[in-house]
């Protein structure tokens, strides 16, 4: 939106002020929201209320306070008008959950999710009232290379992201497991960091597990664990040489993915476990379902991607066709249309 002329600044939030490591933020720094610090709270909200329209992103475990519930405080003192983003929409929420989100949703001038199943989702298990709904897609840095094709000597399988659990990489793990008889012998890198709040309270518990898992199928020679920092270029290069992408979530209900939009902006053919986001956005043939904690579901799919050149070739281009719709400037003009809408709302 910056980059479509709209002054857009954030405000930093944080569950302490340990957590200010302003490096590479590429918009000015408006406030800073720590996590139940009351003076920070007001500060947040006095420069919020110096905007012509506020962009809240809403996930349970941002905020300070029960669910995030300090969102709710901060929205109680702003009063320009509001557009949220809802990245977690939950099926069977608890009455909590459903309390916050509704009370963010009827706060909101919009709300935006980035699915039609969280569309639905949200319907379903909360009170909407009059607030509109609109479905954006999690946007991407699309850089796609058309001729790309399965050439790597060593056939090369990633997954990226936060680690911790529920990232499903133990399927994987024992998956490669059935697959020492290929050839030439598929490669899987892990890449990413231990997620922050998983590290604060387990530590590296999961990744550790992880190793343990390696040594135990055998299979070191076929993974190697990447946790250092990747800046969006490197990021955008490692996605690029991957012959194929695996999302092996365990979750039945994530609505929204943004590695999963990644990989299909980048065209990537991908393996991904049956959560919802996945469903839609592979539906066009990007790529393969299979069910949640079922190595040998996984090792089938990838062994079919990895040996029929002609079927990774075909998912790969029903991942390009989907790329524009997911960039970052189409999910800007939408956005941008919603700001302007809101602009005559509060003049």
């Amino acid at each position: 939106m910056a980059q479509r002329g709209l002054d857009v600044g954030v405000i930093r939030v944080m569950d302490t002020l340990d957590d200010d490591d302003a490096t590479g933020d590429d918009l000015p720094v408006w406030g800073r929201l720590v996590a139940l610090e009351s003076s920070s709270r007001r500060a947040a909200v006095r420069a919020l209320n110096d905007c012509d329209v506020v962009v809240v992103q809403h996930e349970y475990g941002l905020y300070g306070g029960q669910d995030g519930s300090e969102v709710v405080r901060v929205l109680e003192g702003v009063v320009v008008p509001v557009i949220t983003i809802l990245h977690t929409i939950l099926a069977s929420p608890t009455r909590h959950q459903r309390d916050v989100l509704n009370e963010v949703i009827r706060r909101s001038h919009d709300v935006v999710v980035m699915s039609t199943y969280a569309a639905t989702t949200l319907r379903a298990a909360n009170f909407i009232g009059a607030t509109p709904v609109h479905v954006i897609a999690h946007g991407a840095q699309a850089v796609l290379d058309e001729k790309r094709t399965l050439v790597n000597e060593t056939p090369e399988v990633l997954s990226w992201g936060l680690l911790g659990p529920g990232k499903g990489i133990e399927w994987v793990i024992d998956a490669l497991a059935m697959l020492k008889d290929c050839r030439p012998l598929p490669h899987y890198t892990i890449a990413g960091r231990t997620h922050p709040k998983v590290l604060a309270r387990q530590g590296d518990a999961y990744r550790d597990s992880l190793r343990r898992r390696v040594e135990a199928n055998g299979v070191g020679p076929m993974v190697t664990f990447d946790d250092s920092y990747r800046d969006l270029a490197s990021l955008q290069r490692l996605i690029q040489q991957a012959d194929l992408v695996v999302l092996p979530y365990d979750s039945l209900d994530q609505a929204t993915s943004g590695v999963l939009v990644d990989a299909v902006a980048a065209g990537r053919p991908v393996v991904a476990t049956a959560f919802p986001h996945a469903l839609e956005l592979l539906s066009s043939g990007a790529g393969i379902i299979v069910p949640q904690r079922n190595p040998p579901a996984l090792a089938a799919a990838i062994r079919s991607v990895l040996e029929d050149p002609d079927r990774a070739s075909a998912m790969a281009s029903a991942a390009r066709a989907r790329a524009p719709e997911l960039s970052w400037d189409a999910v800007a003009r939408h956005f941008g249309d919603l700001v302007t809408n809101c602009q005559r709302v509060g003049s």
